[in-house]
């Protein structure tokens, strides 16, 4: 661009095409062109090569590499509207350009002041037509229109029209031009993707296509059309191998999600994929080995079905004839159950192909063959007693190593792997594959390189499993490392038998504690087993300590935790230490002041937790400033390493107790104008000794993230719910604040049925409502909240009745005032100001009997209770 003139700082969007010399606006299109097909490189899926151990040298240059690809990427990205908008501005130029060539770029470097010489006339360089431009920046536009398309779909109609102009362009010029190269095979997918993308229900040939219904029948989740479709191209053979493969791929992660109905639509597709292949003499695929290991008889049915269905017996090839009679007898040899042999011998498909002297010697064969194990059916008794299959290519076996999660299967893998080459490291292969450093040490120590794979491999494809709750491949998964790392190594079997104790623990917790039911008392024994556990140099991960603690919390071992876990363990396990301070605290409530020492040194711990540590540092400028370290490391842990133990818990009064400290230590702040109340708050110290210390800002947040964790708990803990309020209540966000309130009067009321308990409705709280519907400017609600106190607060009452600017229903909600003062106030205010029907709605409430002033204190109590009961209830419908 810059030996071709392109004028510097100026935006191409901005620049007239036309208007440029030849080979000025060649390189402008050049530059686009390139911009364009970076981003769309850049989209493409790309295998991550696992790296060994890490070098720091080789990793900093990595890293430089990649952030500077990135950052480029990120420019052009955010150019690709103007290099957009370029390209198709030069499909309207309709004129030949140049591109410059070694002799013009000579020219320029003996004479740069020669800028209108031959090097800038219409004859420099060399000549590009205007339909071979046209063609390469059709497919480039075509290729960015069809990359949007995953967030725009209407884009893909763009996409379309582009790469069938180039096509068109392509069969004009024909495919052999010298000065453009484009990928025909890459081409034609892209159209036959754009025409399943854009095909409309009008439009028949589009629908008719194989491609176009497979599309719809994957999107609508109609399958077994889908099956149809293959067993009809069994015989027209018109969809390629790949695409066949990449269908039958998105069924299986589909089925590995969670789908088990997909199981049986995945074999089906598998069947009808090995027919195919057999037919055109392809190696049978490892996953119709692997799907037909148990045979059933539906699924000899099937398959003898998609056999008869994909060969036309009068009119086939003896080659066809050939291929598939072999398979059905290699069928029959692979299998152990005679009644299923019998099936396909019997077959009148089998007996066409095989003549009758080959047909028996087969049933003989299978009679007289002397009996060998069925893994399939009979238990398997040591782990290295499992022969491996054949040989198949790397690829599709490194492919089943990264889906499987047998671990049979696995070792099975591997064993063929190895036996094909001895240099590669297979636990790379898959960038999914992640143990923690302190096991990844001991593991990669392994001197075999069989056993060292298939150890990493088990144990990571293991701690994925637990990561999205699927216990039960992750109990066989380790329950394999085990069996393996037994035989060798005392520490990776202890590491096994931790890393089962917490699968154990979430299996429990995932399963009969949802419930409420108590883990038996083995699991208790084996957990308080790994917390006094004293093994020297075993790898141990710092979570499932922390499991075991929150695991005995939640289970109220609250008398093991305050007397009979050793000593030594306290003072070396921070967890363990706040996990015994928690359950002697939880233990004494509500007791005595004299019986809080265990609270004060919670408390005393929590502080020291959420303390900055303050550090001097001088300037250029040569002053002295603070600094303040959020995260403090003078604590037991950090606060961020609390708040997770924290959300690991789930007894409410273990929540309510650490709750209930972080309200208390964030109600102390000197500047603090809105206290939050809680439930147990005052076993708490009223003051800190050295206030500057405590990061009150991190406290702020700890006590909302607290709050919202544990009303995912339990969502009807009216203490809680306040809590809530009380947090929206001091950030100003008033109608997010009444809501709260109205919820926890709703959830201990029967959604005030019943009367809501004094100690729930406080007058700190009613007033605090008053103070939020002032602030929404809803006057009437004020005047009826100031009756809900203990002594009626008329003067806020009269004060909000005046306001003529009122943003709440005023004068229907007449009916829940019980206090006639007000209501005679209300009277009398609008006669002052002359609004006679609203005076009447007041009149009227006074004038009913159940608020006569002689009337018993009961029936004036009931009144009062029928008309909050209507109130709160109208109340909450606005707010909920």
């Amino acid at each position: 661009m810059c030996i071709s003139k392109v004028p510097p700082g100026t935006k191409h969007v901005d620049v007239d095409l036309s208007s440029l010399p030849p080979t000025t606006a060649m390189a402008v299109l050049l530059y686009n062109r390139w911009a364009i097909r970076t981003i769309v490189q850049s989209s493409f899926p790309v295998k991550q090569v696992k790296p060994g151990p890490p070098q720091l040298n080789v990793m900093n240059h990595i890293q430089q590499e990649k952030e500077l690809t990135e950052n480029i990427l990120k420019v052009l990205k955010e150019q690709a509207a103007d290099s957009i908008l370029v390209l198709e501005g030069a499909l309207k130029l309709n004129k030949d350009l140049y591109v410059h060539t070694i002799r013009t770029l000579d020219l320029l470097a003996m004479e740069p002041g020669m800028v209108n010489g031959e090097t800038e006339s219409s004859t420099a360089g060399l000549k590009i037509s205007a339909e071979e431009i046209q063609c390469q920046v059709c497919y480039d536009l075509g290729a960015i229109y069809f990359q949007q398309g995953s967030t725009n779909a209407a884009v893909h109609e763009k996409a379309k029209e582009k790469f069938f102009k180039t096509k068109e362009l392509i069969a004009k010029n024909g495919s052999s031009s010298l000065h453009f190269t484009i990928d025909e095979e890459r081409l034609a997918g892209y159209c036959q993707a754009c025409e399943v993308l854009t095909s409309s229900s009008d439009d028949a040939s589009q629908q008719a296509t194989p491609y176009s219904q497979i599309h719809s029948c994957m999107k609508s989740g109609k399958y077994q059309d889908l099956v149809k479709i293959f067993l009809e191209d069994n015989v027209t053979l018109s969809l390629p191998e790949q695409f066949r493969q990449s269908v039958l791929r998105e069924l299986f992660q589909k089925a590995q999600q969670g789908n088990d109905a997909l199981d049986e639509v995945c074999f089906k597709v598998c069947v009808c994929n090995t027919i195919c292949d057999v037919l055109q003499g392809r190696i049978i695929d490892i996953q119709f080995c692997q799907l037909f290991l148990k045979p059933t008889k539906e699924k000899i049915d099937f398959l003898l079905e998609v056999c008869s269905g994909s060969i036309n017996l009068e009119n086939a090839s003896e080659e066809l004839k050939r291929r598939m009679a072999a398979f059905l007898k290699n069928l029959c040899l692979g299998m152990e159950d005679l009644q299923f042999v019998f099936m396909i011998s019997s077959h009148e498909l089998f007996i066409k192909l095989l003549k009758d002297d080959e047909r028996k010697l087969l049933i003989d064969q299978m009679r007289k063959r002397s009996p060998r194990i069925n893994l399939c059916t009979k238990p398997v008794t040591s782990f290295y007693d499992i022969p491996a299959s054949a040989s198949v290519n790397i690829g599709q076996l490194e492919h089943q190593l990264i889906l499987s999660v047998d671990p049979w299967r696995i070792r099975q893998i591997l064993i063929e792997l190895h036996g094909m080459t001895s240099e590669r490291q297979f636990w790379t292969i898959s960038n999914k594959w992640e143990v923690p450093n302190v096991y990844g040490n001991v593991i990669l120590g392994i001197k075999d390189s069989l056993t060292r794979d298939l150890v990493y491999i088990l144990m990571a494809k293991g701690l994925h499993c637990c990561a999205i709750k699927d216990f039960v491949h992750a109990k066989q998964l380790f329950a394999a490392c085990l069996e393996l790392v037994t035989e060798f190594s005392p520490k990776l079997r202890q590491v096994m038998l931790n890393e089962m104790l917490l699968l154990d623990i979430y299996t429990h917790e995932a399963g009969a504690g949802v419930s409420g039911e108590r883990p038996p008392s083995d699991l208790i024994s084996r957990v308080r087993g790994y917390l006094e556990m004293r093994v020297p140099d075993i790898p141990l991960r710092q979570v499932i300590a922390e499991e075991c603690v929150a695991f005995l919390l939640n289970w109220c071992e609250n008398e093991y935790l305050t007397m009979q876990v050793p000593l030594p363990l306290v003072q070396t396990n921070p967890y363990v230490k706040l996990g015994q301070l928690l359950a002697a605290t939880c233990k004494e409530l509500p007791g005595p002041k004299e019986s809080r020492r265990t609270a004060k040194d919670l408390w005393e711990v929590v502080v020291q937790i959420c303390s900055v540590s303050n550090q001097h540092k001088r300037g250029n400028d040569g002053r002295v400033s603070l600094i303040k370290h959020r995260e403090s490391t003078l604590g037991i842990m950090y606060r961020s390493e609390l708040l997770s133990f924290i959300k690991k818990l789930r007894e409410p009064l273990v929540l309510t107790t650490i709750l209930s400290l972080f309200v208390k230590l964030h109600n102390v702040r000197e500047d603090i104008v809105n206290d939050i109340a809680a439930e147990h708050i005052s076993i708490w110290p009223s003051s800190i000794p050295n206030l500057q210390s405590v990061d009150f800002e991190a406290v702020a947040i700890t006590v909302k993230e607290l709050v919202s964790y544990a009303l995912t708990i339990n969502a009807n803990n009216h203490f809680w719910l306040i809590i809530q309020a009380d947090i929206y209540f001091a950030t100003n966000q008033y109608s997010a604040a009444l809501h709260y309130y109205l919820q926890a009067g709703a959830v201990c009321s029967d959604f005030f049925n019943k009367m809501v308990p004094p100690d729930v409705y406080t007058d700190q709280v009613i007033k605090r409502m008053i103070k939020c519907c002032s602030l929404l400017n809803c006057h009437t609600q004020v005047a009826i909240l100031c009756q809900f106190l203990r002594e009626v607060d008329y003067k806020t009452a009269f004060k909000a009745l005046q306001e003529q600017n009122s943003h709440d229903a005023m004068d229907s909600y007449y009916e829940y005032i019980w206090d006639v003062t007000i209501l005679e106030y209300l009277t009398y205010l609008h006669h002052k100001r002359g609004e006679t029907d609203k005076r009447q709605i007041a009149i009227k409430a006074i004038g009913q009997t159940e608020l006569n002033a002689s009337n018993p204190e009961e029936v004036l109590q009931l009144a009062a209770q029928r008309r909050k009961k209507k109130f709160l209830q109208a109340m909450a419908k606005l707010y909920f």
